[in-house]
Order: structure tokens, then C-alpha cells, then sequence
């Protein structure tokens, strides 16, 4: 095989590896996948909000871009090259350090969520693609580039940069909500019908020269706000199962119907409450039908929904919180994913033998 030829299926490959990364960290859809990559890598990261939004959609457009520059002559060894190759040792020092103080665990987001690789599958991805470079830079002619022309370069950057902009177009930056402040006396709720554990009336006992007060027995926690009533009022009142669910997710699917049955065979289990992410929200339907029942739910936007749920954290998320306070929290499909038979022992027990929130 001939140099020439040799050094085009080089290109091509390399060129396929950066379109492929591109193209994978849109989907299922542009604004979710270029949203949970800013969540579940920039933020950790130390990126703020406002600069993450801007990056990772300036980082797929030059991933876009050089993958079809690879497939140009236009200072192709002198630039295009050089660029690729020094994109690929940043991201390999970065999954060194990142392997290094956090282990090698969980998806590296190199292919957004259609291919999920750990940080030492990209490391080694990443240096295999960076000595094919290094090949075909040795290829490659040292060829006049009078003829050249870097308005080419410069154009397909910047075209690609905004056609990432156009398809995942930004929002506006989410607020945090206040939690775990304490209710004021005169603002207590009075316990809900489903909540059956609340405190008794004082009992008072006569003597014929003093009245006196039998010690209160605490049967409740002390109502506090969590933070979730800005999306159901009386989320902290009594005891509620608050839900972190995705529509088209086949994983809050099962939980919210494990969650049905338990609801169904234990009158006294708290109320269902449900917040959706902002994707797919068409199957919000057929999620519930599902399910087994309908429950009260808000749809929350994409990265706010990827802020409450919680940093590190995944769907499907259940909560139990009583009276504000949170006793358990379910979150993903792996160690720490939803355990109904355990969730039901734990909303049985009375207040004195739940652990301190």
C-alpha cells in the first residue's frame, strides 16, 4: 500500500473517532446529553455553571470541526495535525489525574451516554489515536502552503461551534432552593390523615394543690423545610416519598410500580410525589399507566432536575422525607439503587426508632 493511501485511511479514522465523540455526547438529544455531560463532568471538575454551559458546547463544535478538517488538505500537517494531537494529550492528562484522585470508576463522558467508557478505556482510546497521528504527521508531505487557506480552518471551527449552540440553545441559570431551615411554631402543619404517627395531646393530671404536666411523648420530628415545597406545598408535611423520575426511563418505571403495589397493600405508606426531568416528557402518560397509578408531579428543566437529584447521583432517585427531614435516599442502579422491601420496613417504623436525620 502506497503512502498516499495509507495516510487517508489514518485520516479517516481519526476523523470517524472525533465525529463519533461529537455526535455521541447529543445524544438521545441535544440539550439532555450536552446538559448531564456539563453535570456529570465539568461540574466536578470545579466549571461553574455559567462557564460550563459555554465550553462544552465550544468543545463538541471543535470535536465536529477537526473531525471534517482531518479530511482537508488545507495546512492538514502543520496545524490540523498538531491541533488534533494536542487536543487528545490534554484529555488524556486530565483522565490521568481525574483516574488518579477519584479511581477508575464510572463514564468518562468521552462518548456521552451512547458509549459509556471508564477513564482508562479513553486513556488508552485517546493514546492509540494520538501515535496514529503521529504516523500519518510522518506521512504526510512537506508540501508548499502558499495556496493555502486559513479562512477554511478558521470558518469551519466557528460553523461548527455555532451549529452546537443552534441545536442545544442555552437557558437561563437555575437557582439553588433553601433547605433544611426550621419551621416557626406558629407555621407547624397539623399532621396529614396519612400521616398517623403525629404527636398525642398532653394529658394533664390533678392533685388537690398542683397541676402537673406528664412528660410529651415525641412521635414525629420536628417540622423543618427541605426545599421541596416550592414544588408540592405539603411536601413537608407528614411523611412523603418524593421521586426523582425520567419518562422514558425503564429503570423509574419499575421503582414507581414497586411503589404502586407498596401503596397499595399498605394504606398507611406516604404520599407519592413525582419530579420528572424535562426529557420526554410526552411519555408522562404512558410512564403512569405503567406504573400502575398517577401521582402528583412537576417537570423540572434538565439541569436543575441534575442539581436536585444530587452531584454524583443517577435515576431513578426516591426520597423519604418526614415533616422535612430525610431519612433515606435511593439514587441510581447500581449500590445505592431503591430496595422496596427494605423502603417499606423503614416507612413502618415509628419515630424513636429512626435513626437522627
Amino acid at each position: 500500500m502506497k503512502k498516499q493511501d495509507i495516510a487517508w485511511v489514518l485520516r479517516i479514522v481519526v476523523a470517524l473517532l472525533f465525529l463519533v465523540s461529537a455526535v455521541a455526547k447529543l445524544y438521545p438529544s441535544p440539550y439532555f446529553a450536552i446538559s448531564t455531560f456539563e453535570v456529570k463532568q465539568l461540574y466536578p471538575m470545579g466549571f461553574t455553571e455559567d462557564v460550563a454551559r459555554y465550553f462544552s458546547r465550544t468543545l463538541i463544535g471543535i470535536e465536529f470541526a477537526l473531525g471534517v478538517l482531518l479530511l482537508q488538505r488545507n495546512f492538514l500537517r502543520t496545524l490540523v495535525v498538531p491541533a488534533t494531537f494536542l487536543l487528545l494529550l490534554v484529555f488524556v492528562v486530565h483522565l490521568t489525574i481525574q483516574t488518579y484522585v477519584f479511581g477508575n470508576g464510572g463514564n468518562c463522558g468521552c462518548f456521552g451516554e451512547l458509549l459509556p467508557m471508564t477513564p482508562v478505556e479513553a486513556i488508552i482510546k485517546n493514546i492509540v489515536a494520538m501515535g496514529l497521528l503521529g504516523w500519518l504527521f510522518l506521512l504526510l508531505p512537506k508540501s508548499s502552503e502558499k495556496s493555502h487557506n486559513i479562512w477554511v480552518l478558521v470558518s469551519g471551527v466557528l460553523a461548527f461551534v455555532l451549529m452546537v449552540f443552534m441545536l442545544a440553545p442555552m437557558q437561563p441559570v437555575s437557582q439553588p432552593l433553601e433547605t433544611n431551615i426550621p419551621i416557626a411554631e406558629d407555621t407547624v402543619a397539623e399532621p396529614t390523615v396519612a400521616d398517623t404517627t403525629a404527636a398525642p395531646e398532653v394529658t394533664v393530671a390533678k392533685t388537690d394543690t398542683t397541676t402537673v404536666q406528664k412528660p410529651k411523648t415525641v412521635d414525629a420530628p420536628a417540622a423543618q423545610r427541605s426545599g421541596y415545597a416550592a414544588y408540592f406545598a405539603d411536601a413537608d408535611k407528614g411523611k412523603t416519598t418524593l421521586c426523582f423520575f425520567v419518562p422514558g426511563c425503564d429503570h423509574c418505571r419499575d421503582a414507581a410500580k414497586e411503589l404502586t403495589e407498596m401503596k397499595r397493600r399498605n394504606k398507611n405508606a406516604p404520599k407519592i410525589q413525582v419530579l420528572f426531568m424535562n426529557e420526554e416528557a410526552e411519555k408522562i402518560p404512558e410512564f403512569f399507566a405503567y406504573a400502575g397509578a398517577t401521582y402528583p408531579y412537576k417537570i423540572i428543566e434538565i439541569i436543575p432536575f441534575w442539581k436536585l437529584l444530587g452531584e454524583g447521583k443517577d435515576t431513578p432517585g426516591v426520597k423519604y422525607l418526614w415533616n422535612g427531614h430525610e431519612y433515606v435516599y435511593y439514587f441510581g442502579i447500581e449500590g445505592n439503587k431503591f430496595n422496596a422491601a427494605a423502603y417499606e420496613k423503614l416507612i413502618n417504623k415509628p419515630f424513636a426508632e429512626l435513626a437522627k436525620p
